[in-house]
């Protein structure tokens, strides 16, 4: 006699690759040629190859210095760093990395949109509790959660940004099931990383499913 599934009461997505198709180009040197042209008006002067040297650099720092197995870090904080090292006048450091870090993304932006197969998932959940837990920088991805219109469906959205390490670390997702405050068993996680969003929340108890399973059981 086969055992019953438990009931889904809340269902977790990943985004890129699951809800949000996007592709970026962050090695191209034309993301950073648009990159220091902007810059030069917000008063920090940097060539486009030093530009990209820098921030390869400082990101590899700062992720060692997490002292993390799965390391995170906050990509504003790194533009920030490089903004205040070539500034040509005073600027606010703060404000400045985060603009720098949107502009850095709309600079090796290729294609954004939403997987209408897993939109149409999202209607189905419509009255469960929905959340996002994503390996992504809240600085930009927040905002291209809200402006494909889908910020607002979700109960809340967890960035690895927020915390320093990643997915598959197992603390990611035991803060999402504390947002959700349900069993483990009654939470289903769907996403396009077997590892990530297959794997890792099954050993953690929850039900999971590879996103193109979720979209031939659930008929999207």
């Amino acid at each position: 006699m086969s055992r019953r599934r438990p009931r889904v009461e809340g269902v977790l997505f990943d985004c890129y690759g699951t809800l949000i198709d996007i592709m970026t180009d962050e090695d191209d040197i034309r993301t950073y040629q648009c990159l220091s042209r902007w810059l030069i008006y917000q008063g920090v002067r940097i060539t486009p190859r030093s530009l990209r040297a820098g921030y390869l650099r400082r990101v590899q720092e700062a992720a060692e210095l997490t002292g993390e197995r799965y390391p995170e870090v906050q990509v504003e904080e790194v533009f920030a760093g490089i903004c205040a090292e070539h500034s040509a006048w005073e600027i606010d450091v703060g404000q400045l990395g985060a603009e720098a870090a949107r502009a850095f993304r709309a600079a090796s932006l290729r294609r954004l949109g939403v997987i209408e197969k897993s939109r149409r998932l999202l209607d189905l959940f419509g009255t469960r509790k929905l959340g996002v837990v994503s390996n992504g920088q809240r600085v930009f991805s927040e905002q291209e959660l809200r402006v494909l219109n889908l910020y607002d469906r979700l109960n809340f959205v967890i960035f690895s940004s927020d915390f320093g390490y990643q997915k598959p670390d197992p603390r990611i997702y035991t803060a999402a099931l504390g947002r959700m405050n349900l069993l483990p068993e009654n939470v289903l996680f769907i996403g396009d990383n077997r590892e990530n969003d297959v794997t890792m929340p099954r050993r953690l108890g929850m039900q999971a499913l590879h996103v193109e399973d979720a979209w031939r059981r659930y008929g999207a």
